[in-house]
Protein backbone atom coordinates (compact mmCIF):
# COMPACT_ATOMS: atom_id res chain seq x y z
CA UNK A 1 0.00 0.00 0.00
CA UNK A 2 2.92 2.33 0.73
CA UNK A 3 6.11 2.61 -1.28
CA UNK A 4 9.26 1.15 0.19
CA UNK A 5 11.76 3.46 1.82
CA UNK A 6 15.32 3.68 0.58
CA UNK A 7 16.39 1.51 3.56
CA UNK A 8 13.90 -1.29 3.01
CA UNK A 9 15.95 -2.74 0.15
CA UNK A 10 18.24 -4.24 2.83
CA UNK A 11 17.76 -7.99 3.32
CA UNK A 12 17.03 -8.59 6.99
CA UNK A 13 17.32 -12.01 8.66
CA UNK A 14 14.09 -13.96 9.11
CA UNK A 15 12.84 -15.65 12.26
CA UNK A 16 10.08 -18.13 13.05
CA UNK A 17 7.01 -17.47 15.18
CA UNK A 18 6.97 -18.35 18.88
CA UNK A 19 5.20 -21.59 19.79
CA UNK A 20 4.40 -23.37 23.04
CA UNK A 21 5.45 -22.42 26.57
CA UNK A 22 8.63 -20.36 26.76
CA UNK A 23 10.47 -18.80 29.72
CA UNK A 24 12.90 -15.89 29.74
CA UNK A 25 14.31 -13.21 32.01
CA UNK A 26 13.02 -10.32 29.91
CA UNK A 27 10.39 -10.25 27.17
CA UNK A 28 10.67 -7.31 24.78
CA UNK A 29 7.51 -6.73 22.74
CA UNK A 30 8.35 -4.85 19.55
CA UNK A 31 11.21 -5.56 17.13
CA UNK A 32 12.15 -2.07 15.98
CA UNK A 33 15.35 -0.25 16.85
CA UNK A 34 14.33 0.46 20.47
CA UNK A 35 13.49 -3.17 21.17
CA UNK A 36 16.54 -4.61 19.42
CA UNK A 37 18.97 -2.21 21.08
CA UNK A 38 17.45 -2.93 24.49
CA UNK A 39 17.93 -6.65 23.89
CA UNK A 40 21.48 -6.05 22.71
CA UNK A 41 22.43 -4.06 25.81
CA UNK A 42 20.78 -6.54 28.17
CA UNK A 43 22.44 -9.60 26.64
CA UNK A 44 25.82 -7.91 27.02
CA UNK A 45 25.09 -8.02 30.76
CA UNK A 46 24.16 -11.72 30.67
CA UNK A 47 20.38 -11.25 30.72
CA UNK A 48 18.27 -13.75 28.78
CA UNK A 49 15.85 -11.95 26.40
CA UNK A 50 13.10 -12.69 23.94
CA UNK A 51 12.08 -10.18 21.29
CA UNK A 52 8.55 -10.74 19.99
CA UNK A 53 7.59 -8.85 16.82
CA UNK A 54 4.07 -8.82 15.35
CA UNK A 55 5.33 -8.67 11.73
CA UNK A 56 8.99 -8.58 10.62
CA UNK A 57 11.72 -6.90 12.63
CA UNK A 58 12.30 -3.26 11.58
CA UNK A 59 9.18 -3.31 9.39
CA UNK A 60 7.55 -0.33 11.13
CA UNK A 61 8.81 3.17 11.90
CA UNK A 62 12.44 2.01 12.09
CA UNK A 63 12.50 1.30 8.36
CA UNK A 64 10.93 4.66 7.53
CA UNK A 65 13.23 7.07 9.31
CA UNK A 66 15.39 9.69 7.61
CA UNK A 67 18.26 8.24 9.67
CA UNK A 68 19.83 11.31 11.22
CA UNK A 69 22.01 10.54 14.24
CA UNK A 70 21.99 13.70 16.28
CA UNK A 71 21.30 15.03 19.75
CA UNK A 72 20.05 18.24 18.15
CA UNK A 73 16.32 17.62 18.52
CA UNK A 74 14.80 20.79 17.19
CA UNK A 75 15.01 23.67 19.68
CA UNK A 76 14.35 21.34 22.60
CA UNK A 77 16.92 22.62 25.07
CA UNK A 78 15.41 26.06 25.64
CA UNK A 79 12.05 24.35 26.16
CA UNK A 80 13.34 21.88 28.76
CA UNK A 81 15.30 24.64 30.48
CA UNK A 82 12.18 26.78 30.71
CA UNK A 83 9.84 24.01 31.90
CA UNK A 84 12.10 21.81 34.04
CA UNK A 85 15.33 23.69 34.73
CA UNK A 86 19.01 23.37 33.84
CA UNK A 87 19.62 20.06 35.62
CA UNK A 88 17.07 18.14 33.56
CA UNK A 89 18.03 19.91 30.34
CA UNK A 90 21.55 18.69 30.94
CA UNK A 91 20.27 15.15 31.64
CA UNK A 92 18.52 15.15 28.27
CA UNK A 93 21.66 16.42 26.53
CA UNK A 94 23.97 13.92 28.21
CA UNK A 95 21.68 10.94 27.53
CA UNK A 96 21.61 11.73 23.83
CA UNK A 97 25.31 12.62 23.66
CA UNK A 98 26.06 9.21 25.18
CA UNK A 99 23.70 7.61 22.67
CA UNK A 100 25.52 9.15 19.70
CA UNK A 101 28.85 8.08 21.17
CA UNK A 102 27.56 4.51 21.55
CA UNK A 103 26.36 4.49 17.92
CA UNK A 104 29.81 5.63 16.79
CA UNK A 105 31.45 2.82 18.78
CA UNK A 106 29.15 0.13 17.39
CA UNK A 107 29.34 1.41 13.82
CA UNK A 108 33.11 0.98 13.79
CA UNK A 109 32.56 -2.76 13.35
CA UNK A 110 29.36 -2.65 11.26
CA UNK A 111 29.36 -1.65 7.59
CA UNK A 112 26.36 0.69 7.62
CA UNK A 113 27.50 3.90 5.93
CA UNK A 114 28.20 5.73 9.19
CA UNK A 115 29.51 9.18 8.38
CA UNK A 116 30.06 12.22 10.57
CA UNK A 117 28.55 15.51 9.45
CA UNK A 118 27.33 18.77 10.93
CA UNK A 119 23.69 19.20 11.88
CA UNK A 120 21.67 22.41 11.47
CA UNK A 121 18.34 23.58 12.85
CA UNK A 122 17.33 26.49 10.65
CA UNK A 123 14.58 29.07 10.79
CA UNK A 124 12.98 30.91 7.91
CA UNK A 125 11.50 33.68 10.05
CA UNK A 126 12.76 33.94 13.65
CA UNK A 127 16.47 34.32 14.38
CA UNK A 128 15.64 35.13 18.00
CA UNK A 129 14.53 31.52 18.59
CA UNK A 130 17.89 30.30 17.34
CA UNK A 131 19.79 32.70 19.56
CA UNK A 132 17.72 31.61 22.57
CA UNK A 133 18.64 27.99 21.87
CA UNK A 134 22.33 28.83 21.85
CA UNK A 135 21.94 30.68 25.17
CA UNK A 136 20.19 27.65 26.67
CA UNK A 137 22.93 25.33 25.43
CA UNK A 138 25.67 27.54 26.85
CA UNK A 139 23.90 27.51 30.21
CA UNK A 140 24.02 23.70 30.35
CA UNK A 141 27.63 23.52 29.19
CA UNK A 142 27.44 22.89 25.44
CA UNK A 143 28.99 25.12 22.81
CA UNK A 144 26.95 25.90 19.68
CA UNK A 145 26.57 28.89 17.40
CA UNK A 146 24.17 30.52 14.98
CA UNK A 147 25.53 30.49 11.44
CA UNK A 148 24.32 31.49 8.00
CA UNK A 149 22.84 28.90 5.63
CA UNK A 150 23.17 29.27 1.87
CA UNK A 151 22.73 25.84 0.26
CA UNK A 152 19.02 25.31 0.94
CA UNK A 153 16.54 26.13 -1.85
CA UNK A 154 15.03 29.06 0.09
CA UNK A 155 16.32 31.90 2.27
CA UNK A 156 16.69 31.46 6.03
CA UNK A 157 17.56 33.79 8.91
CA UNK A 158 20.28 31.39 10.10
CA UNK A 159 20.74 28.03 11.79
CA UNK A 160 22.05 26.54 15.04
CA UNK A 161 24.95 24.23 14.17
CA UNK A 162 26.00 21.11 16.06
CA UNK A 163 29.33 19.72 14.85
CA UNK A 164 30.17 16.02 14.45
CA UNK A 165 26.71 14.52 14.28
CA UNK A 166 26.17 11.62 11.84
CA UNK A 167 24.14 9.73 9.25
CA UNK A 168 23.98 6.00 8.53
CA UNK A 169 21.86 3.19 7.08
CA UNK A 170 19.67 2.02 10.00
CA UNK A 171 18.73 -1.40 8.61
CA UNK A 172 22.31 -2.32 7.73
CA UNK A 173 23.24 -1.26 11.25
CA UNK A 174 20.50 -3.37 12.85
CA UNK A 175 21.30 -6.34 10.64
CA UNK A 176 24.79 -6.16 12.14
CA UNK A 177 23.43 -5.77 15.67
CA UNK A 178 21.20 -8.83 15.28
CA UNK A 179 24.11 -10.90 13.95
CA UNK A 180 26.20 -9.94 17.00
CA UNK A 181 23.62 -10.95 19.58
CA UNK A 182 24.53 -14.00 21.62
CA UNK A 183 22.41 -17.05 22.33
CA UNK A 184 20.96 -15.04 25.22
CA UNK A 185 18.57 -13.39 22.75
CA UNK A 186 15.81 -15.24 20.90
CA UNK A 187 13.90 -13.30 18.25
CA UNK A 188 10.42 -14.33 17.14
CA UNK A 189 8.63 -12.75 14.19
CA UNK A 190 4.93 -13.06 13.31
CA UNK A 191 4.30 -13.26 17.05
CA UNK A 192 1.39 -10.99 17.89
CA UNK A 193 1.06 -10.52 21.65
CA UNK A 194 -2.66 -10.23 22.26
CA UNK A 195 -2.84 -10.39 26.05
CA UNK A 196 -0.61 -9.72 29.05
CA UNK A 197 -1.36 -10.99 32.56
CA UNK A 198 1.24 -9.92 35.09
CA UNK A 199 4.47 -10.79 33.30
CA UNK A 200 3.02 -13.57 31.16
CA UNK A 201 2.27 -12.75 27.52
CA UNK A 202 0.04 -14.69 25.16
CA UNK A 203 0.04 -14.92 21.39
CA UNK A 204 -2.14 -17.25 19.33
CA UNK A 205 0.46 -20.02 19.48
CA UNK A 206 2.70 -19.20 22.44
CA UNK A 207 2.72 -18.46 26.15
CA UNK A 208 5.81 -16.49 27.15
CA UNK A 209 6.60 -16.28 30.88
CA UNK A 210 9.08 -13.57 31.84
CA UNK A 211 10.40 -11.94 34.99
CA UNK A 212 10.09 -8.52 33.35
CA UNK A 213 8.42 -7.11 30.22
CA UNK A 214 9.52 -4.19 28.04
CA UNK A 215 6.99 -2.74 25.58
CA UNK A 216 8.60 -1.02 22.59
CA UNK A 217 5.67 -1.25 20.17
CA UNK A 218 5.94 2.41 19.09
CA UNK A 219 2.65 3.36 20.81
CA UNK A 220 2.03 1.39 24.06
CA UNK A 221 -1.05 -0.79 23.58
CA UNK A 222 -2.06 -1.51 27.22
CA UNK A 223 -4.71 1.00 28.30
CA UNK A 224 -5.14 -0.06 31.93
CA UNK A 225 -1.88 1.59 33.00
CA UNK A 226 0.03 4.73 32.12
CA UNK A 227 -2.71 6.73 30.31
CA UNK A 228 -0.68 6.80 27.10
CA UNK A 229 -3.87 7.31 25.11
CA UNK A 230 -3.92 10.79 26.71
CA UNK A 231 -0.16 11.39 26.88
CA UNK A 232 0.56 10.75 23.18
CA UNK A 233 -0.72 11.55 19.72
CA UNK A 234 0.65 10.39 16.37
CA UNK A 235 1.95 12.46 13.49
CA UNK A 236 2.54 11.37 9.90
CA UNK A 237 4.93 12.90 7.44
CA UNK A 238 6.38 12.00 4.05
CA UNK A 239 9.90 11.51 2.72
CA UNK A 240 10.99 11.81 -0.90
CA UNK A 241 14.31 10.57 -2.32
CA UNK A 242 15.57 12.55 -5.32
CA UNK A 243 18.24 11.54 -7.81
CA UNK A 244 20.30 14.21 -9.62
CA UNK A 245 19.75 16.75 -6.84
CA UNK A 246 22.60 18.84 -5.37
CA UNK A 247 24.76 17.41 -2.61
CA UNK A 248 24.32 19.22 0.70
CA UNK A 249 27.15 19.53 3.22
CA UNK A 250 25.27 18.64 6.37
CA UNK A 251 21.87 17.60 7.68
CA UNK A 252 19.17 20.26 7.96
CA UNK A 253 15.92 20.47 9.93
CA UNK A 254 13.40 23.29 10.24
CA UNK A 255 12.65 24.58 13.73
CA UNK A 256 9.03 24.71 12.58
CA UNK A 257 7.32 21.34 13.03
CA UNK A 258 5.71 21.69 9.61
CA UNK A 259 8.93 22.54 7.77
CA UNK A 260 11.36 20.40 5.77
CA UNK A 261 14.40 18.30 6.61
CA UNK A 262 17.26 17.50 4.22
CA UNK A 263 20.11 14.98 4.08
CA UNK A 264 22.06 13.20 1.37
CA UNK A 265 22.10 9.42 1.15
CA UNK A 266 24.49 8.13 -1.48
CA UNK A 267 23.17 9.32 -4.84
CA UNK A 268 19.93 10.58 -3.30
CA UNK A 269 18.78 13.71 -1.53
CA UNK A 270 16.18 12.89 1.11
CA UNK A 271 13.59 15.57 1.88
CA UNK A 272 11.10 15.01 4.68
CA UNK A 273 8.18 17.12 5.79
CA UNK A 274 4.52 18.07 5.53
CA UNK A 275 3.80 16.71 9.01
CA UNK A 276 0.16 16.33 10.00
CA UNK A 277 -1.71 14.56 12.76
CA UNK A 278 -2.72 11.03 11.81
CA UNK A 279 -6.31 11.12 10.58
CA UNK A 280 -5.96 14.56 9.00
CA UNK A 281 -5.62 14.97 5.21
CA UNK A 282 -2.37 13.66 3.75
CA UNK A 283 0.02 16.32 2.39
CA UNK A 284 2.13 14.11 0.13
CA UNK A 285 1.32 16.11 -2.98
CA UNK A 286 2.57 19.30 -1.31
CA UNK A 287 5.93 17.61 -0.67
CA UNK A 288 6.17 16.48 -4.27
CA UNK A 289 5.30 19.96 -5.50
CA UNK A 290 7.97 21.49 -3.26
CA UNK A 291 10.61 19.03 -4.48
CA UNK A 292 9.73 19.63 -8.13
CA UNK A 293 9.83 23.42 -7.82
CA UNK A 294 13.05 23.41 -5.75
CA UNK A 295 14.96 20.83 -7.77
CA UNK A 296 13.37 20.76 -11.26
CA UNK A 297 16.09 18.56 -12.77
CA UNK A 298 15.85 15.86 -10.09
CA UNK A 299 13.98 12.56 -10.42
CA UNK A 300 11.86 10.93 -7.71
CA UNK A 301 13.23 7.49 -6.83
CA UNK A 302 11.48 6.72 -3.53
CA UNK A 303 8.49 8.17 -1.72
CA UNK A 304 7.28 6.90 1.64
CA UNK A 305 5.45 7.88 4.81
CA UNK A 306 6.52 7.71 8.45
CA UNK A 307 4.54 7.85 11.68
CA UNK A 308 5.81 9.27 14.96
CA UNK A 309 4.51 9.37 18.54
CA UNK A 310 4.49 12.87 20.04
CA UNK A 311 4.65 13.33 23.82
CA UNK A 312 3.06 16.14 25.83
CA UNK A 313 6.31 18.03 26.47
CA UNK A 314 8.64 16.93 23.68
CA UNK A 315 10.52 14.46 25.90
CA UNK A 316 10.18 10.68 25.42
CA UNK A 317 8.62 8.39 28.01
CA UNK A 318 11.28 5.88 29.07
CA UNK A 319 11.06 3.79 32.23
CA UNK A 320 8.41 1.91 34.17
CA UNK A 321 5.17 1.62 32.20
CA UNK A 322 3.46 3.23 35.20
CA UNK A 323 4.10 3.70 38.90
CA UNK A 324 1.97 0.58 39.50
CA UNK A 325 3.95 -1.76 37.20
CA UNK A 326 7.38 -2.44 38.81
CA UNK A 327 8.18 -5.24 36.35
CA UNK A 328 6.89 -3.63 33.15
CA UNK A 329 8.71 -0.93 31.18
CA UNK A 330 8.28 1.08 28.01
CA UNK A 331 10.02 3.48 25.64
CA UNK A 332 7.83 5.69 23.46
CA UNK A 333 7.07 9.26 22.41
CA UNK A 334 10.32 9.86 20.54
CA UNK A 335 8.93 12.98 18.83
CA UNK A 336 10.59 12.23 15.45
CA UNK A 337 14.01 11.71 17.08
CA UNK A 338 13.82 7.95 17.43
CA UNK A 339 17.44 6.98 16.77
CA UNK A 340 19.44 8.54 19.61
CA UNK A 341 16.29 8.30 21.75
CA UNK A 342 16.18 4.54 21.17
CA UNK A 343 19.81 4.14 22.17
CA UNK A 344 19.26 6.30 25.26
CA UNK A 345 16.20 4.16 26.05
CA UNK A 346 18.19 0.93 25.71
CA UNK A 347 20.76 2.16 28.22
CA UNK A 348 18.18 3.50 30.68
CA UNK A 349 16.02 0.36 30.52
CA UNK A 350 19.06 -1.89 30.87
CA UNK A 351 20.08 -0.05 34.04
CA UNK A 352 16.57 -0.12 35.48
CA UNK A 353 16.19 -3.84 34.88
CA UNK A 354 19.60 -4.51 36.43
CA UNK A 355 18.87 -2.27 39.42
CA UNK A 356 21.53 0.28 38.50
CA UNK A 357 21.30 4.04 38.83
CA UNK A 358 21.23 5.90 35.53
CA UNK A 359 21.97 9.61 36.08
CA UNK A 360 19.85 10.68 33.10
CA UNK A 361 16.76 8.54 33.72
CA UNK A 362 14.74 11.03 35.77
CA UNK A 363 13.99 13.47 32.95
CA UNK A 364 12.40 10.68 30.85
CA UNK A 365 10.17 9.21 33.59
CA UNK A 366 6.74 8.24 32.17
CA UNK A 367 5.23 9.14 35.57
CA UNK A 368 6.28 12.80 35.44
CA UNK A 369 3.68 15.57 35.62
CA UNK A 370 1.39 15.44 32.56
CA UNK A 371 -0.63 18.60 33.21
CA UNK A 372 0.22 20.25 29.89
CA UNK A 373 -1.86 22.15 27.34
CA UNK A 374 -1.42 19.30 24.87
CA UNK A 375 -3.17 16.97 27.33
CA UNK A 376 -6.38 19.00 26.99
CA UNK A 377 -6.03 19.10 23.20
CA UNK A 378 -5.56 15.32 23.04
CA UNK A 379 -8.55 14.74 25.31
CA UNK A 380 -10.88 17.08 23.41
CA UNK A 381 -9.86 15.57 20.07
CA UNK A 382 -10.61 12.06 21.34
CA UNK A 383 -13.96 13.14 22.81
CA UNK A 384 -14.99 14.78 19.54
CA UNK A 385 -14.23 11.67 17.51
CA UNK A 386 -15.83 9.34 20.03
CA UNK A 387 -19.07 11.26 19.55
CA UNK A 388 -18.87 11.22 15.75
CA UNK A 389 -21.72 8.89 14.62
CA UNK A 390 -19.98 7.04 11.78
CA UNK A 391 -18.53 3.61 11.08
CA UNK A 392 -16.10 1.92 11.06
CA UNK A 393 -14.87 2.43 14.61
CA UNK A 394 -11.34 1.89 15.91
CA UNK A 395 -11.16 -1.24 18.13
CA UNK A 396 -8.65 0.53 20.40
CA UNK A 397 -11.06 2.91 22.17
CA UNK A 398 -13.94 3.27 19.73
CA UNK A 399 -13.08 6.47 17.84
CA UNK A 400 -14.52 7.08 14.38
CA UNK A 401 -12.04 6.19 11.63
CA UNK A 402 -11.36 8.37 8.60
CA UNK A 403 -10.59 7.14 5.10
CA UNK A 404 -7.15 8.25 3.87
CA UNK A 405 -7.63 8.54 0.13
CA UNK A 406 -3.92 9.04 -0.62
CA UNK A 407 -2.60 6.05 1.34
CA UNK A 408 -5.84 4.05 1.02
CA UNK A 409 -6.14 3.28 4.72
CA UNK A 410 -8.55 3.76 7.60
CA UNK A 411 -6.88 6.15 10.08
CA UNK A 412 -7.80 6.94 13.69
CA UNK A 413 -7.58 10.69 14.42
CA UNK A 414 -7.64 10.05 18.19
CA UNK A 415 -4.61 7.85 18.78
CA UNK A 416 -3.19 7.08 15.33
CA UNK A 417 -4.13 3.44 14.70
CA UNK A 418 -4.28 2.62 10.99
CA UNK A 419 -5.88 -0.21 9.03
CA UNK A 420 -5.64 -1.43 5.45
CA UNK A 421 -8.70 -1.35 3.22
CA UNK A 422 -9.43 -5.00 4.09
CA UNK A 423 -9.22 -4.20 7.83
CA UNK A 424 -5.73 -5.55 8.53
CA UNK A 425 -3.96 -3.65 11.32
CA UNK A 426 -1.15 -1.40 10.04
CA UNK A 427 -0.22 0.79 13.02
CA UNK A 428 -1.07 0.49 16.72
CA UNK A 429 -2.14 1.18 19.51
CA UNK A 430 -5.08 -0.93 18.27
CA UNK A 431 -4.10 -4.56 18.76
CA UNK A 432 -6.63 -6.34 16.51
CA UNK A 433 -7.90 -6.04 12.95
CA UNK A 434 -11.17 -4.34 12.01
CA UNK A 435 -14.16 -6.66 11.93
CA UNK A 436 -16.02 -4.91 9.10
CA UNK A 437 -14.15 -2.07 7.36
Amino acid sequence: MENLSVWETVDMPEFSAARGNIKTDVLIIGGGIAGLLTAYELQKSGVSCIVAERKRICSGTTGRTTAKLTFQHGLIYQKILREYGAEKAKMYLEANQNALKRFAELCQKIDCGFQKTDSYIYSRTDRGLLENEVKALVRIGFSANVCEVTELPFPTVGAVRFKNQAVFNPLKFLRGIVSEMSDNVRIFEHTHIIEISGTTALSKRARIIADKIVITTHFPFINTHGSYFLKLYQSRSDVIALKNAPELHGIYMDENTFGYSFRNCGDFLLIGGEAHKTGEPCRRQELQDFAKSSYPDAEVQYLWSAQDCISLDGIPYIGNYSALTPNMYTATGFNKWGLTSSMAAAEILRDKILGRNNPCAEVFSPSRNILKKQLLINGLSAAKNLLTPTVPRCPHLGCALKWNIDERSWDCPCHGSRFARDGKLLDNPANVDLDKP
